[in-house]
């Protein structure tokens, strides 16, 4: 029996969603769509978990793109296998949740489009991003047009794409694109780390807080300073908030609970 694309693991508040198709280097596949997608929006109103991470078995993060099935697709069967990885994209980033990216060996194409689609990216130092579209004659997909401009500004993102150059994880780091770069061998100590740091926090209130960056890409700032002041008046009416007000008052450290 085939294993599965996705490998899904519980423990504690994070939810590991493993990308499994290490013969493949993780490239993306109906089904890994498919799971990602339903497990993140299950994972969004659950409330037992409180951080996500995105990792890859075997040599790679995700090669995006199966370079195996490419060349066999016309205009409107792509356009429907888009749609999908669209549909995930936009899931990942309306979900009030943290959600990691561990990146080892490589990111390529839209599986390093995957990576910026996630809320923090923690990479092996030896690991590389490549966008591998110009390669196949291909344009970017899953938002790559949209994140790395904002990133990065607009000129280094078309060098970026348009040479499809391999980016040593280091330099993205430095350009402020990755959240920490470590150790290979150190990579899920490190998002572990991070990872329950995150949900011992109140995480009402960064699901909300990353809800206003996200408007904050394409609002106004009287639009931004409106929302603020409506999600304030319900955080302030929190557990969480009168909690870590409490400890503060006590000098001890909050326990939060996510309510």
């Amino acid at each position: 029996m085939e294993a599965p694309h996705l490998l899904v693991e519980q423990s504690g508040p994070i939810l590991w969603l493993t990308l499994n198709r290490p013969e493949r280097l993780n490239a993306f596949s109906p089904e890994m769509i498919a799971g990602l997608t339903r497990e993140i929006e299950r994972a969004a109103a659950d409330d037992a978990v409180r951080v996500i991470v995105l990792s890859g078995a075997g040599r790679a993060f995700c090669a995006g793109g199966d370079v195996k099935t490419m060349g066999q697709a016309n205009g409107p069967q792509a356009y429907d296998h888009i749609g999908r990885l669209n549909r995930l994209i936009l899931m990942m980033r309306s979900c009030e949740k943290p959600i990691i990216a561990a990146v080892h060996g490589v990111a390529a194409g839209a599986g390093f489009n995957l990576a910026l689609a996630c809320d923090l990216i923690l990479a092996a130092e030896d690991s590389q991003f490549i966008l591998s579209f110009a390669k196949v004659g291909l344009v970017s997909d899953g938002g790559g047009s949209y994140w790395l401009p904002r990133l990065v500004g607009p000129h280094l993102a078309k060098q970026f794409f348009f040479t499809a150059e391999p980016i040593p994880a280091r330099r993205l780091y430095e350009l402020g694109v990755l959240s920490e770069v470590v150790p290979a061998e150190r990579l899920r100590e490190a998002v572990e780390t991070l990872a329950l740091q995150l949900a011992s926090g109140p995480t009402k209130a960064i699901g909300k807080q990353k809800r206003l960056i996200e408007h904050a890409l394409t609002a106004t700032l009287e639009e931004i300073l409106e929302e603020e002041r409506l999600i304030q008046g319900l955080m302030v009416e929190t557990e969480d908030h009168r909690e870590g007000v409490a400890a503060f008052k006590e000098k001890r450290k909050p326990l939060f609970l996510g309510k």
